[in-house]
């Protein structure tokens, strides 16, 4: 009896890991921003986000009032549009998302919640907005660095989750990605398409209507010397950093040389490496 026994829990054990982990508990009042693992159906807390302050993120003002607006506009329970925010790298997007978020939280409250989707992460979309639709919370789905490589079926996922699908997307969730693509494929991809299809303009159709289900598109471009120098200049203002202004600005446009561009994110590494020559601490509380 004793082996009969031993024998049931064995295959019972052998089940429960074919099974998998249980879904984990999910508390949207717990953070404010969250790191969605599908593994789990869980919403892990982020306890520190990654963010710099909305009043650093410089030379995008048009794309940062445009963001703000409707991310508060959704926030106070009124219709907005999904975001893909497209264009040069290192110029802020997922800044200035983040930002934006935290913005909005510290004027409003803890009402909003943000949650970050992996890229490869897609398609377990429906799960995830399967777990949303019943919270009194509203939450931006955010997907950094989302693109679609050949052959790539996910998109299907998040055409069905943007607009499509007979329940459509929640009223309480919008969607945010950024991406360095505008149709968030590769431009030699869309022309391989074409050139080879019996009819060119409905080749890619599906795929580039992706870009469609968002509502705004706001581009960011590579930054002028002005803008860039500005930057510098309200890093080294907010973290009081002791260097005399043309000194700083010259030291900027050196490091800008070395790095072969200007942008948001090389204005911010280069004032990191300063503020760690004067053992300035620039941790973000």
């Amino acid at each position: 009896m004793s082996d009969l026994l031993h024998e049931v829990k064995r295959l019972a054990d052998a089940l429960d890991r074919l099974a998998g982990p249980a879904p984990a508990a999910n508390d949207l009042g717990g953070a404010d921003c969250f790191v969605w693992v599908p593994a789990r159906r869980h919403l892990q807390p982020v306890v520190r986000p990654n963010r710099i302050e909305l009043s650093l993120i410089r030379g995008v003002d048009h794309v940062r009032d445009i963001l703000h607006d409707n991310t508060l506009r959704f926030a106070e329970g009124f219709p907005a549009n999904n975001v893909l925010l497209w264009g040069a790298r290192g110029m802020g997007k997922s800044s200035l998302v983040k930002a934006v978020h935290a913005d909005i939280v510290k004027a409003q409250g803890p009402g909003l919640k943000l949650i970050e989707v992996h890229r490869e992460d897609i398609s377990s979309l429906p799960a995830l907005l399967d777990i949303l639709k019943d919270s009194a919370m509203r939450a931006v789905v955010f997907c950094d660095d989302l693109s679609f490589d050949h052959d790539d079926t996910a998109y299907k996922s998040l055409k069905a989750a943007l607009d499509g699908g007979i329940e459509g997307r929640p009223d309480n969730v919008l969607f945010y990605a950024t991406s360095n693509r505008r149709h968030l494929l590769p431009r030699h991809m869309l022309e391989n398409e074409q050139s080879t299809a019996i009819n060119p303009s409905e080749a890619v159709e599906e795929k580039v209507s992706l870009s469609d289900r968002f509502g705004l598109w706001l581009g960011f471009h590579k930054c002028s010397q002005d803008d860039y120098l500005a930057m510098i200049d309200g890093y080294a203002a907010h973290f009081a950093l002791p260097l005399e202004r043309a000194e700083l600005h010259h030291q900027a446009l050196e490091w800008a040389t070395t790095r072969g561009g200007r942008s948001g994110r090389v204005a911010w590494q280069y004032i990191q490496d300063l503020a760690g020559r004067l053992r300035i601490d620039t941790t973000v509380r």
